[in-house]
């Protein structure tokens, strides 16, 4: 991660700037809203509205009043460089920087964390989308270079496929195209990264591969999500066993044989394709037992020979020849016609 040094102490600025406010209630009310008390906790409009039996709504105008009384102030003018020195780190980190990222940049003291968080709120040059359903709570320089940002993370996400993932590199590339159209120049990798993260609809898998957040390739809930993500890595059937070892091995998870053999049997994202082995549903094998791929085959196809039965449902289950044979002699399921052919009943 980025690490910037900043020259001024936020608790010291924010002591000068909290003295602005005369009235008692409204210094009262900043430094509870900002977690500025002895306690470092952060309270909402509700709670402070409550001890001062006022509304939430007062609480609100209390506190922009107070807000916009520092930015009046001589300490205000007078602090200035401190200020723009904020606004050089946010430039620095592209202009928009997500706020818990800004943050963890700048200090990793919660304490100190209320501080900045207070100055950002009273800096004029500042401004933030909060936390939504689209981008996490970031903070920036220029509305309109924020909204280009976001613009171009919105066709990003649009261009995705559910299914598929995508190296890092990859996303960024495609990323970096979006802006260009969104008349965007950046080229610095970890800049790319950091918007990238503003967006909660795109996110990245433990194996550092990118798609959209709700994929299955994405999201890690579980071991049958990390089943899924071992077996894709690996692009062919897997017995169970093996797949709880490279669990293990790829992201440092207690994975039990037994356990992974259970989990890779409830989910219909994986299909049995023989002793032990295991396949994903979305590279094509046909679910059910060994009969059942027959039927399936003899259906699409009509009537085939045994050779040709055989050398089909190899492709989907990983058996002896003598098991497929042993199923066609089942006649309440195949017929065996005079040509040497089979169907099914």
């Amino acid at each position: 991660m980025t690490e910037i040094q900043i020259t001024f102490k936020p608790a010291h600025i924010t002591k000068r700037l909290i003295g602005v406010i005369e009235n008692e209630r409204a210094r009262d009310v900043l430094m509870r809203r900002y977690g500025l008390t002895a306690s470092d906790a952060i309270e909402t409009l509700e709670s402070v509205g409550q001890s001062y039996d006022i509304t939430r709504e007062r609480v609100r105008q209390i506190e922009n009043h107070a807000l916009q009384s520092i930015q009046k102030s001589a300490d205000y003018q007078d602090l200035a460089d401190a200020f723009r020195e904020l606004a050089d780190v946010i430039e620095q980190l592209g202009g928009v920087a997500p706020q818990d990222e800004l943050l963890d940049i700048l200090t990793k003291s919660p304490k100190e964390r209320n501080h900045l968080l207070f100055l950002l709120h009273v800096g004029d040059a500042f401004d933030k989308r909060k936390d939504g359903n689209e981008f996490v709570h970031h903070w920036y320089l220029d509305t309109a270079h924020a909204k280009s940002v976001r613009a171009a993370l919105r066709s990003l996400y649009s261009s995705l496929n559910e299914h598929i993932v995508l190296p890092e590199d990859e996303m960024v590339a495609r990323y970096q195209e979006e802006l260009m159209r969104a008349k965007v120049a950046q080229d610095d990798a970890d800049t790319l990264l950091r918007w990238l993260s503003l967006s909660k609809k795109i996110a990245s898998n433990p194996l550092g591969e990118w798609g959209r957040a709700t994929s299955p390739s994405v999201r890690v809930k579980g071991m049958r999500d990390l089943a899924y993500l071992t077996l894709k890595r690996h692009g062919s059937p897997m017995h169970f066993s093996e797949v709880a070892s490279q669990v293990r091995t790829l992201f440092g998870r207690n994975a039990h044989v037994a356990t992974t053999h259970n989990e890779l049997i409830k989910d219909p994202r994986f299909v049995l394709v023989g002793r032990g082995l295991y396949a994903l549903a979305e590279w094509g094998y046909s679910k059910g037992v060994v009969k059942d791929v027959i039927k399936e085959l003899l259906r699409a196809r009509g009537p085939l020979t045994r050779k040709e039965i055989i050398d089909r449902v190899k492709r989907e289950r990983y058996v002896k020849d003598n098991t497929i044979a042993v199923n066609l002699q089942d006649t309440d399921a195949f017929v065996h016609l005079d040509d040497g052919r089979y169907e099914v009943v």
